[in-house]
């Protein structure tokens, strides 16, 4: 089971911040996820319920009766409480009981998977601990989450390998798949009978997952796959991933479709094609723990700007786990919507995407690779793509 390696695994995050006191406070998850909740719970709650843990080892479960059950069989706490009128008085005395000097909350400005607690819990909270000193002691607990959902376990990291292991599976089949007359809808199509067949969903939106793009009227991006058909001199290219076992894919591929009389694409496009696959290498061969995300961004921009083409628009990776955008540290430019997350620390054991691309007059192209960090560098998750795969016209 994965919730008992991560709590464990939480105990030793405050334990190396020294953070007292870590408390996730949530109600109605299968209405209002909370994801920590998910990550470190055996089920969903209804009523008000509090998970506390401490860097003392404490693993403090208070739940509505009912639901307390399926927290004490798990056995992966230290103490489990239920109540039934209100839990206020029982989440009062707990954290009276613990003192903490810091009470980590789960609200960031920067990492969405460290905001699951919402404003009207939020003033509950501090209504159950008014006249005490622990609103004064409140404290983001995005460098918990941050940790927590960033460093995968051995079992994680066995979910997202079996979740890519699919993936390209379903690009192989597009190979075969690919042909002139095919509209972009169709091709997603294939893709969504397949995870029906295989009972996963999609990584991201259904009806956005997988972005499909052929040719230079299609607008890459999150638009979802539109009625405009593959032909021959088109660029296809298809963003996908799954969500299986509750971990994702997420990757990027390439297809040219040849014009009759063609036996290769035309030399300025795999020239573009060769700069993106240059500029994710060299990315890669700077990604090792210790590195700043932006510094990795930087190094992109530099790569791809000296091959003669305009900076992407967007980052150029992000976490994957849990979510297809997991953990806080991104490889991410300095601009204010990143907030915080460009200037956290890579470590050893994240799973990163590395993904840019360029407009063509025969289409977008654009890539996007999976990678774990290891301890002097990254391991490709899966092989990455080098050539651009070609699509007869007849």
């Amino acid at each position: 089971m994965l919730q008992p390696e991560k709590l464990a695994q939480a105990i030793q995050i405050l334990q190396e911040l020294n953070l007292d006191a870590w408390l996730i406070f949530a109600r109605e998850t299968e209405e209002t996820p909370e994801r920590a909740w998910e990550l470190l719970a055996p089920g969903m709650v209804v009523w008000e319920s509090a998970l506390l843990l401490t860097k003392h080892g404490d693993r403090i479960a208070i739940v509505g009766q009912g639901d307390d059950d399926a927290y004490r069989k798990s056995g992966w706490y230290s103490e489990v409480h239920s109540y039934v009128q209100s839990i206020r008085e029982l989440l009062r005395a707990t954290v009276t009981r613990l003192d903490p000097q810091q009470l980590a909350l789960n609200f960031s400005e920067s990492n969405p998977n460290a905001d699951g607690l919402t404003h009207g819990m939020f003033l509950t909270l501090q209504k159950i601990l008014r006249d005490t000193p622990y609103p004064a002691r409140f404290i983001s607990a995005d460098p918990i989450l941050s940790r927590l959902r960033g460093r995968k376990t051995a079992e994680e990291l066995r979910r997202i390998r079996a979740a890519i292991k699919r993936t390209l599976l379903l690009f192989d089949e597009t190979t075969a798949l690919l042909k002139p007359g095919l509209s972009e809808k169709q091709i997603a199509e294939h893709f969504h009978r397949r995870c029906d067949e295989w009972n996963v969903g999609t990584a991201w939106a259904w009806n956005q997952c997988p972005t499909v793009n052929t040719g230079p009227h299609s607008s890459a991006g999150h638009g979802g796959p539109s009625d405009l058909r593959v032909e021959p001199g088109h660029l296809v290219h298809i963003d996908f991933g799954i969500k299986q076992d509750g971990y994702c894919s997420d990757l990027q591929r390439m297809w040219y479709v040849l014009k009759p009389g063609e036996t290769e694409p035309p030399a300025h496009i795999t020239h573009a094609f060769n700069a993106v696959v240059k500029t994710i290498q060299a990315a890669a061969d700077i990604l090792r723990p210790g590195i700043v995300g932006w510094h990795v961004d930087a190094r992109a921009r530099e790569v791809i700007t000296g091959e003669g083409y305009p900076e992407y628009q967007h980052g150029l990776g992000h976490q994957v786990g849990r979510a297809v955008h997991d953990g806080g540290t991104g490889l991410l430019p300095r601009w204010e919507r990143y907030g915080d997350t460009p200037y956290g620390i890579v470590e050893a054991n994240q799973v990163y995407t590395i993904e840019l691309g360029v407009q063509t007059d025969a289409g977008y192209i654009g890539l996007e690779e999976d990678v774990l960090v290891t301890a002097d560098g990254v391991e490709w998750l899966a092989p990455p793509q080098r050539e651009l795969m070609l699509v007869r016209s007849n």
